[in-house]
């Protein structure tokens, strides 16, 4: 790992470009006459892609400002992930806002914002970037929970995500305060190299276990889950659809540098919460997602069952099980991105629907939607040979190697309970009578079906570009630990 001057901004060319198209968006917006929502909402999309690109195009191996900054592979792993799934969403969003007639220009920007804030949480390299990237992307998610402001359900899910969040943001502030005193610095390598020699102490563990509550709320990990289905089911359906992938891939990705950067030494005391948290919320969205009728809420839980998976991963706290990690995050995207797209084109006569009872007889009305949906939801339960068996498969492998075989054992079991509501979707896409048809999919959302569907059917054939970009990203977040 190179450090480089604190004026080189070439590593933080993806962040600036983002946030000036955010800037130049607004004034476009507020400038410009009559309806700029398709517009500008086009042009983040090409600055998502942008920002892509240069993320995929950069210098790897930095650290700028001072070491606050760092790009690797995990990063750049990580960020591809969040900058394609803000950017199909927001694609499936355009037509969907305007259909609900609350289609503004500001709802871009405000994601475009956001994303900003997650591309910074995944490179931060010390506390004060962490929680700067943090508390941008929760700043955002704050607004756009809220976005149908003429909504009573809409309204009260931004109140109930702002208050919470604002206690997970004191709490992850708190434990970085007692971090500081203790370790007396917030640069992550001098935590490190303070607690490789020696110096770790009570007030350092009490610091991260704050920390970890905080983190824990934003990945949406039992038992800090309780904001989860009330925000899911009240948010416009695609800003549901972006809390589901986006902010979790980031979050994820933060919580693995945190850990196993600056508190590798401490993995003996950390891996007993990470493993509490883990089979908590793999409980709790297998069992609490069976009494649901709103599919928004159901993905609510279906969303912290996954997140139980996916921290069985960071529970290991070795390359492999980071790999397994990544590898999950990956397919996790494409499967929820899909599922979304389905959830989106649930419309009759232009009124939107959440209901799974208004997916009966799918198959007959629209049976390429139900075709895709069932592949989705075979692939969340874990079936062979989709994408979600491997996913769980790699992560299930790295809890074996490291001898926790409890922790695989239970997954193995909470896919089973999970297993039945997602079938049970089948079931009443294939067996019940048909309701009154869904209106046509727009084009873009069948596109992107199409896309996840066959990721998803045929990652079974050519896994190795994901596969090993995972496996430089887990190695790369140990060489710089």
């Amino acid at each position: 790992m190179t450090m480089t001057s604190a004026l080189n901004l070439s590593a933080v060319l993806p962040e600036i470009v983002l946030a000036l198209s955010g800037m130049a968006l607004l004034m476009f917006g507020v400038f410009s006459k009559g309806d700029t929502t398709r517009s500008v909402g086009w042009l983040a999309v090409i600055a998502f892609v942008v920002a892509a690109v240069l993320v995929l195009t950069g210098a790897p191996d930095q650290l700028v400002f001072g070491g606050a900054f760092i790009v690797d592979s995990f990063a750049v792993f990580s960020k591809v992930l969040i900058l394609g799934g803000a950017a199909l969403i927001l694609i499936m969003a355009l037509q969907w806002l305007e259909a609900e007639k609350i289609g503004r220009f500001e709802f871009a920007i405000v994601l475009l914002f956001g994303t900003t804030g997650m591309l910074m949480m995944v490179s931060a390299n010390d506390l004060m970037s962490l929680y700067l990237g943090l508390e941008l992307q929760s700043l955002a998610a704050y607004v756009v929970a809220a976005f149908n402001r003429d909504n009573l359900r809409s309204t009260e899910a931004g109140l109930k995500y702002f208050v919470l969040g604002s206690v997970a943001s004191g709490l992850l502030l708190f434990g970085m305060s007692f971090v500081y005193g203790f370790a007396g610095t917030t640069t992550f390598i001098g935590i490190a190299e303070g607690l490789s020699h020696g110096h770790a102490s009570t007030g350092v563990l009490v610091g991260l276990v704050f920390m970890l509550a905080g983190l824990s709320f934003k990945i949406s990990a039992a038992p800090f889950h309780m904001w989860t289905p009330d925000v899911y089911e009240g948010a416009p359906t695609p800003v549901t659809a972006f809390f589901a992938i986006a902010p979790k891939v980031a979050a994820l990705a933060l919580m693995a540098r945190v850990l196993l950067g600056p508190f590798e030494a401490m993995a003996d005391q950390w891996q007993q919460v990470v493993w509490f948290v883990a089979v908590l919320s793999m409980f709790i969205g297998g069992f609490a997602a069976i009494t649901q009728t709103n599919i928004k809420r159901l993905m609510a839980y279906s969303s912290i069952g996954h997140v139980g998976y996916a921290l069985i991963g960071l529970a290991v706290a070795d390359q492999e099980g980071v790999r397994g990690m990544l590898i999950y995050l990956a397919i996790y995207l494409f499967m929820n991105v899909g599922t979304f797209a389905v959830i989106l084109s649930m419309r009759h006569k232009g009124r939107a629907t959440e209901n799974i009872s208004d997916l009966a007889g799918l198959s007959k009305t629209h049976p390429m939607m139900a075709l895709w949906l069932a592949v989705f939801m075979f692939s969340m339960a874990g079936i062979p040979p989709l994408a979600g068996f491997f996913g769980k498969l790699y992560v299930f492998l790295a809890a074996i190697q490291a001898e926790m075989y409890g922790l695989a054992v239970i997954g193995v079991l909470t896919s089973v309970v999970s297993a039945f509501y997602y079938i049970r979707i089948i079931k009443v896409m294939y067996f019940d009578e048909p309701v009154e048809a869904f209106d046509r999919p727009t084009k873009a959302t069948s596109a992107i079906l199409g896309l996840c569907g066959l990721f998803v059917t045929l990652f079974i054939l050519y896994p190795a570009p994901i596969l090993g970009a995972a496996e430089a990203a887990a190695a790369s977040l140990f060489s710089a630990g």
